[in-house]
């Protein structure tokens, strides 16, 4: 009993701490328009590059560049492209004709001094294949021209590299050793396997989540009946229907968006690895509860009598063997994944904590009615739309993406997200979508199922099925338009139009296309219905009463 309601409270402020972290899914392109102007010969999109290397036949780590406007194009596949001699301009920024021999050679150039495509027509006058570009910074540039600058007349590709990537060639060169390069430019397939995992994942919690109720209330019930005194079992069926839930109300909707926009704020400006290793450790303590709920619950369900055996603990006070077994199996598990975050099968162990403790949230977490979703899903959406797109007018760029992407967290990320790699992508990556566009969309979703429960609705009259449609269909369009409709810059939909050309493809806040989607649906179908009203003002413990006065 102490235990338990110690686990209660800790989970609610767990519950408070995650509707914080409301992060964002991003889609890096292998293509995009970019923002230099374009002209006749200087139209060409940007595309990321692969530049394999070798010094002195050994194969030497991969690099990634990115092309010019202008310029030759380059062969998509590895086996298309040719392998070249890498020789230093001389001069080094390729500004006038080199007085070293570049014929047949791939031309490395450092950035500074003169326009991009001067130094193109330099190396392509000495004989160069191709002129690759040392940045002086760690940023992929994109390198345009200027409308008087004969780009059309460059007919040799220009790729730009990071300082790092250059740095490492030159100290090869200059120890006398041979360095050959390879260019070539891999397209991103349109749709990757991965977003359908990552689909069935999202929409598999916020489902999972809402008729999980159905498979843990008569295992509940059993396991309380056990944990009572003989004394107290004549009460049994009061203490049954008690319930640990967070009731959110307006009031708390409201608070959410400013607390929330505070502790963003915090993360922009005081982020490094020991404030990301305490969202670590957050979301540890959150993932360990989680599966221990899950799991016990569905053990519970195969067997009913394993969780008689009963310890009384010092601290715990009474607890299952069940439950102290799957604890200990939990918190090994967790402190497994936080010590191999950074291993490249991490992410399955992130996704295992991350669904379990979702599910919980949406256990614990619950919207009264409409009008408290409605409150809190605007919330969500104008806290989602300002920090991505607005905030960069004040903060001269965008706070959301910098926080996700964990800036300035020394290599640390932080974890409240789903992610799964890129199967089929050359470029590697990760898709990934927050837990905030699962968890908000989430709890209005779990709500409807109550409300056609409660008042016995059908499949059809009922919400449920509707709003879990409208979330999944949103979901799938919104992977498609980031994914897709980015490259092509044609869509039907404004609002998704509207995101990509202020994001340029980046990044996308998916709340801006699942709250229509879903409390749209959700009003528009109550409102045909004529039971807008009800929904708005609707009660749970009142619909209750109601049903059992009827019953009786």
């Amino acid at each position: 009993m102490a235990f338990s309601s110690r686990r209660s409270r800790s989970l609610h402020t767990i519950v408070f701490c995650i509707f914080f972290l409301t992060s964002l899914s991003f889609a890096e392109e292998a293509s995009h328009d970019g923002d230099s102007p374009k002209f006749p010969g200087c139209d060409h999109p940007y595309n990321l590059v692969k530049v394999k290397n070798w010094v002195n036949g050994a194969v030497g780590e991969t690099l990634t560049g990115i092309t010019a406007r202008f310029g030759a194009p380059l062969p998509k596949e590895e086996k298309n492209g040719v392998r070249l001699t890498a020789v230093f301009s001389n001069p080094l920024n390729s500004c006038s004709p080199s007085s070293s021999k570049l014929s047949g050679s791939v031309a490395i150039a450092l950035r500074g001094d003169c326009e991009f495509t001067t130094k193109a027509k330099v190396a392509q006058s000495g004989g160069a294949a191709a002129l690759l570009v040392i940045n002086d910074n760690e940023e992929l540039a994109e390198m345009g021209c200027e409308k008087d600058s004969s780009a059309q007349d460059i007919s040799i590709p220009v790729v730009l590299i990071p300082k790092s990537g250059g740095e490492s060639l030159n100290r090869s060169i200059l120890d006398g050793q041979k360095v050959d390069l390879l260019l070539y430019a891999p397209v991103r397939p349109p749709v990757d396997l991965s977003v359908i995992f990552l689909w069935m994942m999202a929409v598999g919690t916020v489902v999972c989540a809402s008729l999980w109720s159905e498979i843990s209330g008569p295992e509940e019930a059993e396991e309380r009946y056990n944990e009572l005194s003989p004394k107290e079992a004549s009460n049994v069926s009061s203490f049954i229907a008690e319930k640990d839930y967070l009731d959110i109300d307006v009031k708390s909707a409201v608070v959410f968006v400013i607390t929330a926009s505070a502790f963003l704020l915090l993360l922009y400006f005081f982020m490094s690895s020991w404030f990301v290793w305490l969202l670590i450790v957050l979301f540890c303590i959150g993932g360990i509860e989680g599966m221990h709920n899950c799991i016990t619950t569905v053990i519970l369900r195969i067997c009913k009598n394993c969780g008689r055996k009963k310890l009384n603990l010092p601290l715990l006070g009474k607890i299952s063997l069940l439950s102290l077994i799957v604890l200990f199996c939990c918190v090994v598990f967790a402190i497994f994944w936080a010590t191999n975050r950074q291993a490249s099968y991490s992410w399955a162990g992130q996704d295992v904590l991350g669904i379990c403790l979702m599910i919980t949230v949406l256990q614990v977490a619950r919207l009264p009615n409409i009008k408290v979703a409605t409150v809190l899903l605007c919330c969500a959406f104008v806290y989602d739309i300002f920090w991505v797109f607005l905030s960069p007018i004040i903060f001269h760029q965008s706070v959301m993406i910098v926080v996700a992407r964990g800036d300035n967290s020394g290599g640390e990320t932080i974890p409240m997200l789903l992610r799964i790699p890129r199967f089929a992508d050359p470029w590697g990556g990760y898709d990934m979508i927050g837990f905030g566009d699962i968890l908000f969309p989430g709890l209005l979703v779990s709500f409807s199922f109550r409300y056609d429960k409660t008042n016995k609705k059908g499949i059809v009259n009922g919400y449920f099925i509707w709003l879990t449609v409208g979330y999944g269909v949103e979901f799938k369009f919104l992977w498609f338009s980031v994914r897709v409709l980015s490259r092509t810059r044609r869509s039907g939909l404004f609002l998704t139009y509207l995101g990509l050309y202020l994001m340029h493809g980046h990044g996308q806040p998916a709340l801006l296309y699942l709250v229509p989607c879903t409390l749209g649906t959700c009003v528009l179908l109550a409102r045909v219905r004529g039971e807008l009203k009800n929904l708005w003002n609707y009660s749970s413990e009142e619909a209750s009463s109601r049903g059992s006065s009827g019953d009786a």
